[in-house]
């Protein structure tokens, strides 16, 4: 390794002040999200920054790049080749992001336009920088770098929202990655992808590194995955770096007893299933929720010129394409595969989110499939939905509290005062303590994880039949996550509820389920008990979903 590319030399950054806060007049006095880090990357280093959400992790890398609100206070120095990036001016700074550093963002529509096509998004990157580029050279580099992340060509003039979450991201990856910038700081960019997607792209990823001597900062809450790919990891909690060092020593020889309760929690999830026992229904039982052929089309018009030129028809994604499934009462399905699969689609086609092309969904004995609207909001108090992205569920203008009890009040579960009183229980059982501060709080105060176990208390308020989980857990750290998931187990006990949990984590899925439907391209490939699907796969895609699969054991092995 040459010299030092980048260093944060005693950073510290607090944010302003919050409603209800009292102004510090001391540095002392603040509440700093990053306290006294100092961090070095050389070209071609992979550091991993792990730690709990709301530990700091992101604020550090928008603060290393200038993207904090102007009126945050920053001590401290970050250095790009000597150079203080906190003195460059607006010219020099904008070409520092993108050509320089490349910030990839846990949630992809904070770097996508939704008015914008995917193709318009890299055009303008790239002619934006470099603006003697050609529309037609700009198209074909733009096309080499999002085919690299598994978007084809005919998805260049679809817009955003007609993409999965996990495709989103991948456009985001590729966005990243158009200007070869010489420092990639990478916030949870796998997030909500598969684990054979996420494995690609972190496999290009670490190989442009080692081509280009591009450094990568990866901030994740997997630790699976960045000892996997990174060749050190520094621990964040609490806003400080409490232990740093080569990957392996640090997986196999925990200093910090942080780090220790990080590892030890997500050797939990990866080798403990929650069951000996596969759950084996009854013959006579009657399923909670029964699909018959369910199909969800989605047409992409051509254009009159092309349908006139060239004949072109218009082209059918089948997002769902004739799924007939039983889940039963106390049962915990999973459904795991690649982004863009059809498992998000088929999860709102349930719930009738978006309308089913054909088939029958059948709940309770009930046909849902042509039920009125207000019979369909009737039945949904007994389906409830954890979505990906809590920002689905959460209004921005809504406190935490108003936006757990709207469920309550819309149903007529509860007055204001037995409401409040539900919230706060609700909160303390998610984990957001003390609750009644969280519960005066709005979402955009929350880190991402904690805005995601509001979104989970949300849907729990109701005490539903089924909980279709879409990702629940997927921006939370091994601690979190596995107290939230010990919280479902628990739940599921006492109020007699039944998941349809929707992952890509597959060590989560064999923790958690009691059978697996493995999905591709809008088909249920193999089903069965997960103990037996894990240890004898049969279909070729479910074995390299499993063979993809990070894991912590084989860290330093």
């Amino acid at each position: 390794m040459g010299e030092s590319l980048f260093e944060i030399e005693r950073l510290r950054v607090a944010y302003p002040f919050q409603r209800g806060q009292q102004v510090a007049t001391e540095a002392d006095a603040l509440d700093w999200a990053v306290d006294d880090v100092s961090l070095v990357l050389k070209a071609g280093d992979r550091l991993g920054l792990v730690g709990e959400s709301g530990c700091g992790k992101s604020t550090l890398g928008r603060a290393a790049v200038r993207l904090l609100p102007t009126d945050t206070r920053i001590e401290g120095r970050v250095l790009f080749q000597g150079r203080n990036v906190f003195e460059l001016n607006p010219a020099e700074l904008r070409k520092f992001r993108g050509e320089v550093v490349s910030i990839v963002f846990q949630d992809p529509m904070t770097r996508l336009d939704p008015l914008m096509t995917i193709g318009d998004h890299c055009v303008e990157t790239l002619r934006s920088h470099v603006p003697d580029l050609s529309r037609a050279a700009a198209r074909e580099r733009a096309i080499a770098t999002l085919e690299a992340v598994n978007i084809p060509p005919s998805r260049w003039s679809q817009y955003p929202h007609e993409f999965s979450g996990g495709m989103r991201q991948r456009v985001a990856i590729a966005l990243a990655l158009l200007l070869n910038p010489k420092l990639i700081v990478a916030d949870e960019p796998t997030t909500s992808l598969d684990v054979t997607v996420s494995a690609q792209i972190l496999q290009e990823l670490t190989r442009l590194c080692q081509e280009r001597d591009m450094a990568l900062l990866l901030i994740s809450h997997d630790l699976a995955l960045v000892g996997e790919y990174c060749d050190r990891i520094a621990v964040m909690y609490d806003g400080k770096v409490v232990e740093t060092g080569p990957t392996a020593t640090v997986l196999t020889q925990p200093q910090h007893p942080y780090t220790q309760s990080l590892l030890q929690s997500a050797l939990h999830i990866q080798a403990t299933p929650q069951s000996s026992k596969p759950l084996t229904p009854e013959p006579t039982e009657a399923p909670l929720l029964k699909l018959e052929n369910l199909q969800k089309h989605y047409t992409l018009e051509s254009n009159l010129v092309a349908k006139l030129l060239a004949g072109k028809q218009d082209t059918v994604i089948r997002a769902v394409d004739g799924i007939s499934l039983d889940l039963y009462p106390g049962e915990i399905l999973g459904l795991v595969g690649e982004s863009g699969c059809g498992k998000s689609t088929l999860s709102r086609t349930i719930l009738r989110l978006v309308e089913p092309t054909g088939g029958r969904i059948e709940f309770l004995g009930q046909d849902l499939t042509h039920l009125s609207r207000e019979d369909l909001r009737k039945q949904r108090r007994q389906m409830q939905m954890v979505f990906q992205d809590p920002h689905a569920c959460l209004n921005p203008l809504m406190t935490v509290g108003e936006s757990i009890a709207d469920p309550l009040l819309i149903h007529d579960l509860a007055d204001t005062v037995g409401a409040r009183q539900q919230v706060l229980q609700m909160l303390e059982r998610v984990g957001l303590t003390p609750p009644e501060d969280y519960a005066q709080r709005y979402p955009g105060d929350l880190s991402g994880g904690q805005q995601q176990r509001v979104a989970i208390a949300r849907a729990l308020i109701t005490r539903p039949r089924l909980l279709i989980c879409d990702e629940p857990v997927s921006m939370l750290d091994a601690s979190v996550q596995s107290q939230v998931l010990e919280l479902m187990l628990h739940l599921k006990q006492e109020f007699d509820l039944t998941y349809l949990f929707i992952t890509h984590d597959l060590w989560l899925a064999r923790f958690l389920c009691d059978r697996i439907a493995v999905m591709n391209a809008g088909k249920i490939v193999e089903l069965g008990p997960t103990a037996e699907l894990f240890a004898n796969p049969q279909h070729p895609y479910t074995q390299t979903l499993l063979n993809a699969a990070p894991l912590l054991s084989r860290v330093g092995a």
